[in-house]
């Protein structure tokens, strides 16, 4: 996907329209009218670039995808051992859903209901997204850090299924989402459960 600072003004402002009008009502509630007001185009506009509302909200995820799968391979770097690399993952997701709120509706509720979202390109960035903490997990199996009778991909379905669990109503409900207090009680319950036991 080409990088979003050279896309068209137009375009850019499209975005941004769909961004601004999330902050305060649902995607279903929408109009396209409305998107192009608040972005000073026309509607035409909107159909030139995207192929109608849905595919600009896939886009608009799809750029903030982008954006996060880079700043989660930054903030791994430097970072030795899986559980350790794990605890950051996890805070850095959890620190994301608290402090940007609109791409947290949009990953959590708004795509979720359109059967197409899952055979979309955006939807494959989420699964490389994903794929980062299966390779943490593995890489911890590999090294004996973390117990092997357990399919990883199971554990990163548990591990990803736990912060949007804890995660969900906050969001939904505008409450505060504290990424240092939930990492902590998630790990406590997380790595309990898939560190490698000492032999006795």
């Amino acid at each position: 996907m080409a990088d979003a600072r050279a896309w068209p003004p137009g375009r850019i402002k499209i975005a941004d329209a769909l961004r601004v009008l999330l902050e305060k009502k649902d995607f279903g509630a929408i109009t396209t009218a409305e998107i192009a007001k608040t972005a000073g185009v026309t509607e035409a506009l909107i159909y030139k670039y995207f192929k109608d509302k849905r595919d600009l909200l896939y886009q608009v995820l799809a750029e903030y995808l982008e954006h996060y799968h880079l700043r989660a391979h930054t903030d791994l770097k430097g970072i030795k051992g899986a559980s350790n690399k794990i605890r950051k993952l996890i805070w850095t997701h959890i620190n994301v859903y608290a402090t940007d709120r609109v791409f947290a509706k949009i990953l959590l509720l708004d795509v979720r209901s359109f059967s197409d979202y899952y055979t979309s390109g955006t939807y494959k960035l989420v699964k490389k997204y994903t794929d980062i903490l299966l390779e943490i997990i593995q890489e911890g199996m590999k090294d004996q850090e973390i117990r092997d009778d357990i399919p990883p991909v199971f554990l990163r379905q548990a591990i990803l299924g736990s912060i949007e669990n804890v995660c969900l109503t906050r969001v939904v409900f505008g409450r505060k989402i504290s990424a240092d207090d939930l990492t902590e009680k998630l790990c406590e319950f997380v790595f309990k459960g898939i560190e490698q036991r000492a032999v006795k």
